[in-house]
């Protein structure tokens, strides 16, 4: 035998008991790692026992995992009931919000640990919490209340320039967000890019993390599909915007972009330990929470919170590229989440708050709500009302879904649409004209006590992912 092969002796060192796993173990290291030393085996088979959940879905290890999961004692699990009763929660535009999102909202305030709840006025139905949904609990965080593209943010750079000059150079403006970035669930950059984000200690410490950083390096700076977009347009500024920012007109670049495949793979993972453990009825079983006292919830609090700083290098490297080969200089930038969980006060409680496409709207926190490709999208400031747990919408909200919008609307109807409100279209199809969105104005009307408006942005170039 050769140094390297491990023997059952050497496992049970490092606190393998199980004879099913030790065979287990025995067999992968010896096919699948058969190069490493027997240190490095060691070492491997040491983390996945330590935290066998974070290998549940690694092509390698899953089986052993999946043995040491179940063989490693857990916390008992419990069959959840939910309440008789919704916890009361505060809804704006009731007009505006289809049933089925009302009623998935009020499902979610019959869960045990609900405390608080809000529902915006773009609000639709969406997978566990609707979107637009607002909850709140007190240490139990629900990954699907997160959403699956965590940290999916709005970001908003502003240049002093004007209409003339972005019509002047459009092509330039139109080449450089068809060059510098790309679209889709595959969308990559096939540059080398530098970037502190990809030197984190995340990518060691959460195992489900090690395989994705090549990739996480080639979707730095890239955007998801659906209704993610980057655009050059024009920004109009109130006079008292609080920016330092002389009233009138600039050229923007606003980007719509999540967390990407990193993102992607914590929510899932998560959420199948969560519901693994947490056993609800079955039309609720997707809001199934982690208790942050536990060592699952404290694991995905941090993942969360990675995937959302990688989320934020996304934008910061989508600006840069773009913005490169026209050699213009930022004068202001704001940037806000809108799928996340925070630790908050409000009413002298502390709450975890998980806003599934809601912007957080706390006093003097600044944002940008967009419209559609052709309508505005405007840029405000928070109110910090309890009422609505100091949030606001993060856009005009779906009217109809995907598959309506490519059953009613034609490609006609909407280069119609673009030709008249001048704009030029890069990608995009059917499924995410504007028709197929509630009218922004209506959404925003319903928002006065939440909000101030300081500026719009209005599109007039739009890069999306191809149909």
């Amino acid at each position: 035998m050769g140094n390297n092969t491990l023997r059952g002796k050497d496992l049970r060192k490092i606190n393998y008991k199980n004879n099913a796993a030790i065979s287990l173990a025995i067999d992968i290291t010896s096919k699948h790692f058969k190069h490493n030393t027997k240190e490095e085996k060691l070492s491997i088979l040491s983390e996945v026992i330590s935290s066998p959940h974070l290998f549940l879905s690694d092509p390698l290890l899953n089986m052993l995992a999946e043995e040491l999961y179940d063989f490693k004692e857990e916390p008992t699990q419990k069959e959840e009931s939910l309440n008789d009763e919704a916890a009361g929660f505060n809804c704006f535009g009731r007009s505006l919000i289809e049933d089925a999102a009302f009623d998935q909202m009020s499902l979610a305030m019959r869960l045990p640990i609900a405390e608080r709840g809000a529902l915006m006025p773009d609000a639709h139905h969406g997978y566990g919490l609707p979107i637009g949904g607002v909850l709140a609990t007190k240490n139990k965080i629900i990954p699907y209340a997160v959403g699956v593209d965590i940290g999916c943010r709005m970001s908003l750079t502003i240049y002093d320039i004007n209409e003339r000059y972005l019509n002047k150079n459009a092509y330039a403006f139109g080449k450089a967000i068809k060059d510098k970035t790309n679209f889709g669930t595959g969308g990559i950059l096939d540059i080398n890019q530098s970037h502190e984000i990809l030197d984190r200690e995340e990518f060691e410490l959460i195992p489900i993390l090690k395989n994705l950083k090549g990739k996480a390096a080639k979707q730095l700076g890239t955007s998801g599909s659906g209704n993610h977009f980057v655009e050059f347009g024009l920004v109009y500024m109130d006079v008292n915007n609080g920016l330092g920012l002389p009233e009138g007109e600039y050229v923007g670049l606003l980007a719509h972009s999540g967390s990407r495949g990193i993102g992607a793979t914590i929510a899932q993972t998560y959420t199948d330990l969560a519901m693994a453990q947490c056993f609800l009825p079955r039309q609720a079983k997707s809001l199934a929470w982690l208790d942050m006292d536990h060592g699952l919830g404290q694991e995905y609090w941090m993942a969360m919170n990675f995937a959302g700083d990688y989320a934020t290098a996304c934008h910061d490297r989508i600006h840069k590229n773009v913005v490169a080969p026209l050699g213009l200089k930022p004068i202001a930038k704001i940037e806000n989440h809108h799928n996340f969980a925070w630790k908050e006060f409000h009413d002298g409680e502390e709450y975890i708050v998980h806003r599934k496409g809601a912007t957080p709207a706390a006093e003097s926190d600044y944002g940008i709500i967009p419209g559609s490709m052709t309508s505005p999208a405007y840029i405000v400031r928070g109110k910090g009302n309890s009422n609505s747990l100091c949030s606001a919408s993060h856009g005009a909200g779906r009217r109809l879904s995907r598959s309506k919008a490519k059953q009613s609307l034609t490609m006609s109807a909407l280069r119609k649409k673009l030709k008249k409100d001048r704009i030029t279209l890069i990608g995009g199809g059917v499924d995410e004209a504007p028709m197929a969105y509630k009218n922004i104005e209506k959404v925003m009307s319903y928002q006065n006590d939440l909000i101030d408006v300081i500026g719009k942005f209005v599109p007039r170039i739009v890069r999306m992912d191809k149909p």
